[in-house]
Formats: structure tokens, sequence, C-alpha cells
């Protein structure tokens, strides 16, 4: 395997095992981390003291730039579900009809 390659699997590895997005890895390499670094600072169950690590490289990229990338909502493959026009009820006591009784239904 050519070194690029590892390098991307290393990344990969490391978005998936620490829960971060691409605005996350984008942070993180800016920061000059490596994927083994972001890895070996994921806290243990016994480190609650510790932050996780998409908190950790937030934190860490607001105080080194002042502000935190942002991922813009790709939108769904989907098609989106087209909403049923909704009934209306309609209140015995707004109508005007005076002989509700003698109705059939």
């Amino acid at each position: 395997m050519s070194k690029t390659r590892k390098n991307a699997e290393a990344w990969k590895q490391a978005k998936k095992r620490c829960r971060l997005n691409t605005a996350d890895i984008q942070m993180a390499k800016e920061l000059g981390m490596n994927p083994k670094s972001l890895i070996k600072n994921i806290p243990t169950r016994d480190q609650k003291w510790k932050a996780p690590v998409k908190v950790w490289i937030r934190d860490l990229y607001e105080k080194k730039f002042g502000q935190v990338l942002t991922v813009s909502p790709t939108p769904s493959k989907r098609p989106k579900k087209k909403k049923k026009p909704q009934t209306e009820t309609v209140d015995k006591e707004t109508l005007d009809f005076d002989d509700w009784e003698d109705l059939p239904f």
C-alpha cells in the first residue's frame, strides 16, 4: 500500500472511531494533528474529566483561529414526501344552523 493510501485509511478510521465529521477532520489537519494522535486521545470511561475528541478539536481550533469551521448541510438524495392536506374540523357552535337534531347522521 502506498503512503497516501495508508494515511487516507488512518484518517477514515479516526473519523469513525472519534465520531468526527468532515469539518472536524479539516480542523484537525489545519492544527497539524495526525489520526494516531486523535485516536490516542479518545477518553476512556475512567477519564470523565477529558472532553470528547470532537469538542477538544473545536476548542483548540477556536482558541487558535478565533472561529470554528461548520459543515453546510447537503441535500438528501431521497425525494421529499408530500404532505397530505389537513381536513378542517367544523365546530357546531360556529355554524349558524338551528336544527342539528333533525340531521339524518
